[in-house]
């Protein structure tokens, strides 16, 4: 276990003189090793340099300094439930555990232990019913939200017909890959397409009978639900078999600098969903570079402020703060407690004036939560990359998911769950 303590031998002195202040541990299940360590390593970054940000800049949250750890999990979710067991002897006030096996398995668990599980745009779709799954939060949005965004993105590419058109789904063979099967397949009942499903098995390095079999059928649009090494190979076998760029389309998992680079100038025209900015001016990287890097504090480098993972994870730790800060205003203490910054994800209010005071205006669409609404509004945009230019741009503005279709498959998945661990649905 990689244990990153972010307080300074200044601090600590200067907080033995006064009357101390609980710390705000803050545990996150990293892999910065294995297979999806390309990925892993910089939106772990960005997490933990929000957090350092804060405490050398502001001196943490509401006058209490965050403790942030790291534990190794290599994207394993025997080592990620190790993880979380080593952890929760601590108190933690939430935990990420960045991978949707992962948090499956800590479903029960931190439900138990009464500690906030925030699996930001991954997880179990139907935690966003915080009726049945009151520690669980998905903000700001879900995978079938953004099953439902690929499809209206291809439905705008098509003039809003998609009959007889086929959609090929290329996924992680995982939970995570599975998660918008569903919802693609029921969407493909009212709009009319053909879909196809080509699983891809860990790690996702061996892929040529999918492209083979995509080469041989010729979908018209190719969705994928990929990560780590994943990507690469997959944008990679697209361009050895000519397939369109643009009509590829992946999760917002699947849109990193890192997934398309290998490829070259092939790749350009890839698509990505985002549930986030892709500027690469905003304001905080004055502070980040300040206070973090040239302090020396930063995770990492520095070289990977501004990528689209780095600020994916950087993102994850403003919701998490943001909902302590929440916490702390209900409870009138900066002292909160892991059940008081439920109630702080629970009536996250972030808005567009929030993120201009962060230093990241425009970064993200609204995120309103409630007791019942775990999961925000869920809204996502779709990116195109850009290979002349070395970045994902955005090209289209904030696309809302279809609930008349999703809402009921998260009613019927939270009421058998329910059902099946004893659970009376209800707010406290």
């Amino acid at each position: 276990m990689k244990i990153k303590t972010l307080i300074t031998a200044a601090a600590a002195a200067m907080m033995a003189a006064a009357p101390a202040l609980a710390d705000l541990y803050i545990p996150s299940l990293t892999y910065r090793s294995g297979p999806y360590a390309a990925n892993g390593i910089p939106t772990a970054d960005g997490y933990a340099d929000y957090f350092t940000l804060l405490n050398e800049r502001d001196g943490g949250i509401g006058g209490a300094k965050v403790v942030f750890e790291e534990c190794e999990t290599g994207y394993n979710t025997e080592k990620g439930v190790e993880c979380y067991e080593a952890v929760k002897s601590k108190n933690p006030l939430t935990i990420h555990p960045w991978s949707t096996g992962i948090t499956y398995q800590l479903i029960p668990k931190a439900t138990a232990d009464g500690i906030p599980i925030h699996s930001v745009g991954y997880g179990r779709t139907s935690a966003k019913n915080g009726e049945v799954f009151r520690w669980i939060f998905n903000y700001p949005a879900n995978y079938w939200d953004g099953a439902s965004h690929a499809i209206s993105h291809i439905l705008d590419q098509e003039g809003g017909d998609l009959n007889g058109k086929k959609v090929a789904l290329v996924y992680h063979n995982s939970a995570f890959g599975k998660e918008p099967i569903r919802t693609l397949e029921e969407l493909g009942k009212i709009h009319g397409y053909e879909l196809t499903l080509l699983p891809v098995d860990h790690p996702g390095q061996e892929q040529k009978s999918q492209w083979l079999q995509i080469r041989r059928e010729r979908p018209d649009y190719v969705i994928m639900w990929g990560w780590g090494v994943m990507n690469q190979v997959a944008v990679q076998e697209a361009v050895n078999i000519r397939f369109p760029m643009d009509h590829f389309i992946g999760i917002w998992w699947s849109g990193s600098e890192n997934d398309v680079r290998p490829a070259g100038e092939g790749a350009n025209g890839y698509k990505a969903l985002t549930f986030n900015g892709l500027e690469k001016d905003y304001p905080i990287f004055d502070d980040l570079k300040k206070y973090v890097h040239d302090a020396g504090k930063g995770a990492g480098a520095g070289d990977q402020v501004g990528t689209v993972l780095y600020m994916r994870g950087l993102y994850s730790a403003l919701m998490t703060a943001e909902a302590i800060k929440k916490a702390q205003e209900i409870h009138g203490t900066p002292d909160v407690t892991p059940a008081m910054v439920r109630d702080g994800y629970e009536n996250l209010d972030i808005t567009a004036a929030t993120y201009e005071a962060l230093g990241l205006p425009g970064f993200g669409p609204e995120i309103k939560g409630s007791c019942q609404n775990h999961g925000g509004q869920g809204l996502g945009a779709v990116s195109q990359w850009n290979a002349a230019e070395d970045r994902f741009v955005m090209i289209t503005d904030y696309i809302e998911s279809n609930q008349d279709v999703i809402q009921p498959l998260i009613d019927a998945d939270s009421k058998a769950y329910a059902e099946e661990n004893g659970i009376t649905p209800g707010c406290e």
